[in-house]
């Protein structure tokens, strides 16, 4: 508790019972926000190995699909991608939201990679197949990285916060607590003694 806290407190018993209380609240919350951190950093923990998996995944995916177009170009030219790619709608991604510890984050992701419609050119060349339906698997992976990312990033950023509302509650506020309690302890028992004083001269 600050000195202004302090100053606010009551004296005698009741101030001394709003401190203890105090006390009490602040010591149960930072243990819930320690349990909270432990089950928090497990979460992180898994979500970033699973962004690693993700970006892996979509990195190889890329590559295969890079790789396909290169030779879908070197067969048949630039303007065999342009036929191609030609009535080809775009990918629809929807994201899945869950609550870990009160933390909302992506849990999934479900894409959707539009077919090639009857009236499209079909592509001039094997390579360019191929290089459609890997980029299609590539899309799909893309997206699930992001979701995996997002959800490591906003989980990471939950851990940081309490981690610091921890270390506030056991290096500042509970300390404070404790010496205006003892204060306070202090004072009551100095209080009682000279109240213990003058009854004893008042019976004289």
């Amino acid at each position: 508790m600050t000195r202004t806290g302090a100053r606010r407190t009551p004296p005698g018993r009741a101030g001394r019972l709003r401190l203890r209380h105090s006390l009490d609240v602040a010591e149960r919350g930072a243990d819930l926000l320690e349990q909270k951190l432990r089950i928090l950093r497990s979460e992180h923990q898994r979500l970033l190995h699973a962004e690693e998996a993700a970006a892996r995944a979509w990195r190889d995916l890329l590559s295969e699909a890079e790789s396909w177009l290169l030779r879908g170009l070197l067969l048949s030219g630039e303007h065999a991608l342009d036929s191609a790619a030609e009535g080809i709608g775009s990918a629809e991604i929807t994201i899945h939201w869950t609550v870990s510890m009160g933390v909302r984050h992506p849990a999934a992701v479900s894409t959707s990679v539009p077919a090639r419609p009857p009236t499209a050119a079909a592509p001039t060349n094997t390579a360019l197949v191929h290089a459609e339906a890997a980029y299609g698997r590539a899309v799909r992976a893309a997206a699930e990285y992001a979701a995996a990312h997002a959800a490591a990033e906003l989980v990471g950023a939950e851990v940081i916060s309490t981690r610091h509302r921890v270390r506030a509650l056991r290096r500042h506020w509970i300390p404070r607590l404790r010496e205006d309690l003892a204060r306070a302890d202090l004072a009551l028992e100095q209080a009682e003694h000279e109240d213990s004083v003058r009854r004893r001269w008042a019976a004289r």
